[in-house]
């Protein structure tokens, strides 16, 4: 009975309008509504995360989360374990307003560095007016002592990951802050506006290949339509990469140059995506992207209103643009509902594409894509809240790269899809399991990828470098380079404190070992705190 609840809440709400403000996409938080997304009764738009604000899902969503709540009838156990910490409903509108806290301590087996921490204070902020449109937005500062592989990607990249820029305290010590903010606006239940400073993510996976929310917020516009059993997601972006470099002596190519620096070396992007839900077990969905930078800071080339339309098809706009500099890819999402509680799903990523070569199987430099295999399934063993998630991923060589770094598929020196790169090999696994305010999970992953020796070399794994000093037409391989191999494995457990903006109490340990013929890095790492918001955070890689 209790296994039938997720979907009698999808039926009693079919049809009605949702009324919900936004939620952000978290793996930890999003995973607890498997029965409902992928079980075999019901036919759900699962690829595009965040969920649209109005969608029935969250109204199901946060009745989910409040049944493991502590139900109280005073004021302060209210504010405590149910509500928001400010929360106002007048009719159909409602607004909220919460203190967010991060404070986490931990040790690692560095001797240089043996404590870390982090101190992070935010608010958010959010709500809805009427049934139409809503609103959420949030603004973090954060202090932080990472462990060593973590600072080092910081060292290397001048970014935290995830989050944006940061300045260097006392050596080891970073502080940066961060924003996300969105507004969306629903005149019919067959479209969606939304406009905000935000992350997105299209997939069913743990990673997507496609576009993931491994880098940090840029701007966006979302036009989401929804018709029968299609769904269609246009997206346009707009990016910053501050630290891509340009050519040597700033030669131009094609007539491009990244004449600038900081704030000037921005880039635009379109993504399109359409997803069909075949039926209640089989979905299918197409992907499209293109970015594109400004030629030079005395004539920037700005919006290209060639990618204006939501319905145009990016790739054969640009193939009529002669010597284009546009970076583009395509790629396929799907999933089938083998059983009740098991579902099968993958990603093909196709950035360049010889057939002649690909047959001949000689490592053919311009034959540049990417896949993903995984299964996930919930109530394991009959275990009801028991979930677990399994996924293979691998990128060839310089896939995601372009001729020039600032149209190379990143934002903010960080990949848009996998926050290894590319030249890759990667497992995943993840078992969740939820009892009362009490969650666990624990996670696995195994990475070959191989390294660069230097600057100057290109292995094709390193998304800022350009792929004009590739090093050979034939024999590339993933792997190719320094072959270095990684494995992390993480526990935690938390318990739920108020479900309205996660607030919990966490503990998590993790150990993750590096190594290649040059060195060996092992780090060990327990920390504890009290943390809030859904915000997926990655420092498996």
């Amino acid at each position: 009975m209790k296994k039938l609840l997720p979907v009698a809440f999808i039926l009693m709400y079919l049809g009605a309008e949702g009324q919900s403000t936004y939620q952000p996409y978290s793996h930890q938080s999003y995973q607890k509504l498997s029965p409902i997304l992928y079980g075999s009764q019901t036919r759900i738009h699962t690829a595009i995360k965040p969920l649209i604000p109005d969608s029935i899902l969250h109204i199901v969503f946060d009745s989910l989360l409040h049944i493991h709540g502590n139900h109280r009838t005073t004021w302060a156990g209210r504010k405590l374990w149910q509500e928001h910490l400010v929360e106002v409903k007048r009719g159909d509108n409602l607004f909220y307003a919460d203190f967010l806290p991060d404070f986490e301590v931990g040790r690692t087996n560095s001797k240089d560095q043996s404590t870390v921490w982090l101190n992070r204070k935010g608010v958010q902020v959010g709500g809805h007016i009427g049934k139409k449109f809503s609103f959420y937005a949030n603004y973090t500062f954060s202090n932080a002592q990472f462990p060593g592989y973590v600072a080092e990607y910081i060292n290397g990249r001048g970014v935290i990951p995830g989050e944006a820029g940061t300045v260097y305290i006392d050596g080891n010590k970073h502080r940066w802050s961060n924003g996300t903010a969105n507004v969306s606006f629903t005149p019919t239940k067959y479209l969606n506006v939304s406009v905000g400073y935000d992350k997105n993510f299209i997939g069913d996976g743990y990673r997507s290949l496609l576009l993931s929310d491994v880098s940090p917020n840029y701007v966006t516009t979302k036009l989401t339509g929804t018709l029968g059993n299609v769904r269609y997601l246009s997206l346009w972006a707009y990016m910053r990469d501050p630290f891509a470099t340009s050519y040597e002596n700033r030669t131009a190519i094609d007539g491009v140059i990244n004449d600038g620096a900081g704030a000037n070396l921005f880039k635009w992007g379109a993504f399109q995506y359409i997803d069909w839900n075949v039926s209640n077990r089989l979905s299918i969905g197409f992907f499209q992207s293109v970015l594109w930078a400004p030629k030079n800071t005395a004539g920037r080339r700005g919006f290209d209103f060639n990618y204006i339309s939501p319905l145009i098809f990016l790739r054969s706009v640009e193939l009529t643009n002669t010597a284009s500099p546009d970076k583009m890819h395509l790629g396929l999402n799907t999933k089938y509902k083998v059983l009740d509680n098991l579902s099968v799903y993958g990603q093909f990523l196709l950035s360049e594409l010889t057939v002649k070569e690909l047959f001949a199987g000689n490592g053919y430099i311009h034959n540049k894509y990417g896949f993903q295999l995984g299964m996930r399934g919930h109530d394991l063993f009959g275990v009801s809240r028991l979930n677990y998630l399994t996924e293979y991923n691998t990128v060839r060589p310089y896939t995601y790269q372009h001729f020039n770094p600032i149209t190379a598929y990143t934002n903010y020196n960080q990949p848009l899809a996998h926050p290894l790169g590319a030249n890759f090999r990667e497992g995943v696994g993840l078992v969740n399991y939820s009892y009362r305010q009490i969650d666990f999970q624990i996670q696995g992953n195994w990475a070959l990828y191989g390294s660069d020796s230097n600057e100057e070399t290109n292995n094709g794994g390193d998304l800022r470098k350009p792929y004009t000093n590739y090093l050979r037409d034939y024999g590339n391989a993933i792997g190719q380079g320094i072959v270095t191999h990684t494995t992390y494995v993480s526990f935690k457990t938390a318990y739920l404190i108020n479900p309205s903006y996660n607030l919990r109490i966490e503990l998590a340990m993790a150990n993750r070992r590096t190594s290649n013929i040059h060195s060996t890095d092992n780090t060990r790492l327990i920390h504890v705190g009290i943390r809030s918001s859904f915000r997926n955070v990655y420092h498996d890689f």
